[in-house]
């Protein structure tokens, strides 16, 4: 399948060509030719398939022309060696069916939504440089730069850990991640090396697409991004959507003729809700989508006005989506050819600041004893407000509470349990380089490895 630019100013690219450069000459973000409907016999059988055998079928519409059957599958089981399980969040009383269901994306080895789509991109990245090597002898090494306002650096980096031909370079803003999500990727050491830039998230990305950009960069290294602007990465975030979906066929509580089911994602940079959206393109049954913001409205200002207008991002409670320019923006403007009108029909938004995010979090606790961290809180919180009668909604628990222990147990009065995972990172060393917000400096930087 040929990849295309957003900006559509740049050739077409093969999957390879898109997961090796990240993003486009143009700068614009790779979008698939397109995306194809899967059959109702899929959907039929759907609560009959694992995981695994689920997410393989998504993924031969996504790949299945440009990688081997048994590559690919390979590369999908390795994956998903953990579940993502959809979880009822139901009054302690017991009064009332549950209409509210988190869907936990917190069971992988980092213990966030992200080490899906980080590990399927290292595999399918070593899959593409091992038939590169086979090809043309070229050893050279591949670097992954990614920016990170928490989660997507110990995703990444933890995918990409030990991989034989890649160097990855964390950059994430200097104390404005927590001390547990620092930890997971400045203690790895190996081809992990982090970046602890003066500066916010945005600030980050820039330094990545400016890289990207950079003739004399890229004629020196082979760059590419394990942002959500990779196609290997947001695309298989597309995976436990349906996953979702089969699970709650599984107990009867979807209606797949006339849907009633609604997706509520916490959103900073949109690559997660881009891939339901594509999941959605592909037959997947969903009623409605509600895209939740903290501070950071740029989105949800847009589908007021219909006017984008980035910003700056706010430093704010869930900073995993303190996101002032969310890249992926564009691929659903692509998606939807530009039509206002029927982005906000099918997609509603919600923003929370801080205090009603702190509020959320602890009636939510109080009333049914379900711990939110601040980012699935900001979900939780919009299925509330939103939700009408038969409707099921599923909010995404994007990462483990235990990532926010301090914020989580002082809104909550808990002592809640760090899991042994993540204790374990947070023994290790802390191994950063402290840059300026400069180019000019990243760039002399680069040059230098």
């Amino acid at each position: 399948m040929k990849y295309y630019s957003t900006n559509q100013q740049a050739p077409q690219a093969s999957l390879r060509e898109a997961v090796e450069k990240g993003l486009a000459p143009d700068r614009g973000l790779y979008m698939p030719e397109q995306i194809k409907k899967l059959p109702q016999e899929f959907f039929d059988n759907i609560d009959k398939l694992s995981f695994q055998e689920i997410a393989f079928e998504v993924a031969k519409a996504f790949f299945g022309e440009d990688v081997e059957a048994e590559d690919l599958k390979k590369i999908v089981f390795d994956t998903l060696a953990f579940d993502t399980p959809v979880v009822p969040v139901a009054p302690k009383d017991g009064k009332g069916e549950p209409s509210i269901y988190a869907l936990e994306l917190f069971h992988g080895p980092t213990l966030a939504f992200k080490d899906v789509g980080a590990r399927f991109m290292a595999r399918l990245l070593q899959y593409f440089i091992r038939k590169d090597r086979e090809k043309t002898g070229d050893n050279r090494t591949v670097n992954v730069l990614v920016a990170t306002s928490g989660d997507t650096g110990s995703a990444v980096a933890n995918g990409f850990l030990g991989v034989d031909g890649i160097h990855v370079y964390v950059l994430y803003p200097k104390g404005k991640v927590s001390k547990i999500q620092e930890s997971q990727f400045t203690t790895l050491g190996q081809n992990i090396t982090a970046l602890e830039v003066d500066g916010v998230f945005d600030d980050c990305q820039a330094l990545v697409k400016s890289a990207f950009m950079d003739k004399e960069l890229t004629e020196h290294m082979i760059l590419t991004s394990a942002n959500s602007i990779n196609v290997a990465r947001f695309l298989p975030q597309a995976f436990y959507y349906f996953n979702a979906y089969a699970q709650l066929k599984r107990q009867g509580l979807v209606d797949t003729t006339n849907s009633n089911l609604v997706f509520c994602v916490p959103s900073g940079n949109f690559g997660n809700i881009t891939a339901g959206l594509f999941g959605w393109r592909m037959g997947l049954p969903v009623k409605h989508f509600i895209a939740a913001n903290n501070a950071n409205d740029v989105f949800f200002n847009y589908l007021q006005t219909g006017e984008y207008h980035p910003m700056a991002s706010k430093q704010t409670l869930a900073n995993a989506m303190d996101v002032g320019a969310p890249s992926n923006f564009a691929r659903i403007l692509d998606l939807y050819a530009n039509d206002w009108k029927a982005i906000k029909a099918d997609i509603s938004g919600a923003t929370y600041p801080d205090d009603r995010i702190r509020q959320t979090m602890k009636a939510c606790y109080d009333a049914t004893g379900y711990v939110l961290d601040p980012h699935g809180a900001c979900g939780y919180q919009a299925l509330k407000e939103q939700l009408t009668d038969g409707e099921v909604g599923v909010f995404l628990e994007t990462a483990h509470p235990a990532k926010f222990k301090e914020k989580v147990d002082a809104i909550l009065g808990t002592d809640i349990a760090i899991p042994e995972r993540l204790q374990a990172f947070m023994r290790g060393k802390k191994q950063s380089i402290e840059m300026p917000n400069s180019f000019g400096e990243f760039k002399d930087f680069l040059l230098k490895q």
